[in-house]
């Protein structure tokens, strides 16, 4: 991207100007992966979320300590009735071209966020329109009650809405087309930073934003980010043990006792508010590759509740994830909303138990199946499925593994071309509806079950998922969230595995707060 305005020319110089007080702090991290996008309302994934976040803010945040839903964008809100909510917005805020932010801004980038082409109707979910009251306030007007509207606000970033027509960048760019926009590749909001550079699969470059309404009010200190993608887990080490990066975010569990030994490094770990979990094409009436001709083993409760119990989750834990993993019943954490320790109780591992499931289901001598995986996406994810295929030979099922890196692999399982998937999913909104409404709501055109890849369907589920969503009962909605997490484990609906382990690895001189969600606060980062 080539600053041409000469406005950002200025801004830029400003900033050289005021260094030597300041003096440039980098700060340098690697990950395996690059984002996929810079459009904010284009591909909802959590490293471009949290990567956007540097440059774009939302009207409100997590905080990163009490994980409590805080003013940003909008200095206070107020429920008019159960289906207006009134936002006042934070005055003076400029946009890093330093143009005012205005109601306008939001209300269109809410609006954006709606559109057709964004894949952020999970955060939309329930919003009927967005008016302007003045140019300090705006109201979000519901098509019914939504109890988690203020958790869903804080994936909903705001765009300059002149930027956007002047770049026709109006629409998001469809993730699933080749077309681009100038949102793809470049980006202008208000926050922290601005980007300086994206050189897809090699460097994201952010420079430290001059118009930010909170500049040199926040507890970093750091004045320039560079985002370095490595696939390979060795040369990631390496580039940390050279001091070439700061800190990777991902560190290989083979490495984690050298990097704790280390002198000059620190390794932060927690669980991760992610589940790893495998899904079951329930849908197909006959699965590609199957040695099964007719119909499909895995629509039968017992063939399901057999792979479940064929599968050593301590043993993936103590030998695969080298202890850096939590064994989980529930396909969500115990940080989300709606979980409690019963719907956390896993099957029992009994493969004497999943032989006479397949027995009784008509199966007694197995079958083959496709099983697909990642192989750069989720920790370990080509050891796990390697591990989960050969503990399933022991029962007579042969899996055919295959496996991809995630460029083409989620696409893949978008398309529903896997017999089972072995996924993850992250819960930002903290509430077992997103994860519901996600993974195991029947599949709608208005965004319910986009990530449903076994095409699981339920009345029930359904009915408590569409309840959920505009139940202001609180004690009401958290039972119905709890059943709706035992009905997933009683029906099979997805075979949950455990919650995967953060390992954050870092200089010693680096200063950060470590969020379960694996977000790094760029307003927090000190480099002393």
């Amino acid at each position: 991207m080539h600053f041409k305005h000469s406005l950002l020319a200025a801004a830029t110089l400003a900033l050289a100007a005021a260094a030597p007080a300041v003096s440039a702090k980098p700060f340098k991290w690697a990950g395996s992966t690059d984002i996929q996008t810079m459009d904010i309302h284009s591909q909802n994934s959590a490293l471009g979320n949290g990567v956007h976040a540097a440059v774009y803010e939302s009207l409100v945040m997590f905080n990163s300590r009490t994980l409590k839903v805080e003013p940003l964008l909008a200095t206070s809100w107020q429920q008019v009735t159960p289906t207006q909510l009134r936002v006042k917005l934070r005055q003076g805020v400029k946009f890093s071209d330093g143009s005012l932010m205005t109601a306008d801004d939001v209300v269109y980038s809410l609006q954006r966020a709606m559109s057709k082409t964004s894949t952020y109707a999970i955060y939309t979910q329930g919003m009927d329109r967005i008016a302007k009251v003045d140019g300090e306030t705006i109201d979000i007007f519901l098509k019914n009650p939504n109890p988690v509207l203020l958790n869903q606000l804080t994936e909903l970033r705001v765009m300059s809405k002149a930027w956007s027509e002047k770049n026709n960048s109006v629409e998001p760019k469809d993730i699933k087309s080749k077309d681009e926009t100038f949102s793809h590749r470049n980006a202008m909001g208000t926050g922290p930073f601005v980007l300086k550079e994206w050189v897809p699969d090699q460097k994201i470059v952010f420079s430290a934003n001059p118009q930010w309404w909170n500049a040199g009010k926040a507890e970093g200190n750091v004045t320039e980010i560079v985002y370095t993608p490595i696939k390979s887990e060795a040369t990631r080490i390496a580039a940390l043990l050279s001091g070439e990066v700061d800190m990777v975010r991902e560190a290989n569990l083979q490495d984690l006792e050298r990097l704790k030994a280390h002198p000059n490094l620190k390794v932060m770990e927690m669980v991760e508010n992610r589940t790893v979990y495998l899904a079951l094409d329930q849908f197909r009436d006959e699965l590609p590759g199957s040695s099964i001709k007719g119909k499909n083993p895995l629509k039968d409760l017992r063939v399901r509740k057999a792979l479940y119990q064929a599968i050593d989750v301590a043993a993936l834990q103590r030998v695969t994830m080298r202890g850096m993993s939590k064994p989980t019943g529930a396909i969500v954490s115990p940080l989300v909303n709606g979980w409690t320790e019963a719907v956390d109780k896993r099957l029992p591992y009994d493969p004497n138990a999943a032989k006479a499931l397949l027995a009784d289901a008509g199966y007694k001598d197995g079958f083959e199946v496709d099983l697909a995986c990642s192989n750069n996406s989720i920790i370990q994810d080509e050891n796990l499925c390697q591990a989960i295929t050969s503990m399933w030979a022991r029962v007579g099922i042969k899996a055919k593994l295959r496996t991809m890196p995630s460029i083409t692999y989620y696409p893949m399982a978008q398309r529903h071309e896997a017999s089972i998937a072995l996924l993850s999913w992250g819960v930002p909104t903290f509430d077992a509806l997103y994860t519901l409404q996600s993974l195991t709501r029947s599949k709608t055109t208005g965004g319910d079950g986009n990530y449903n890849l076994g095409r699981y369907s339920n009345e029930r589920m359904d009915y408590i998922v569409d309840r959920v969503k505009t139940e202001i009962d609180q004690p009401v909605r958290n039972r119905l969230l709890t059943e709706g997490l035992q009905l997933q484990n009683d029906t099979v609906a997805n075979i949950p595995l455990h919650n995967q382990m953060l390992a954050w690895a870092m200089k010693k001189n680096v200063d950060l707060v470590q969020r379960p969600d694996n977000r790094i606060d760029w307003r927090l980062i000190k480099v002393n």
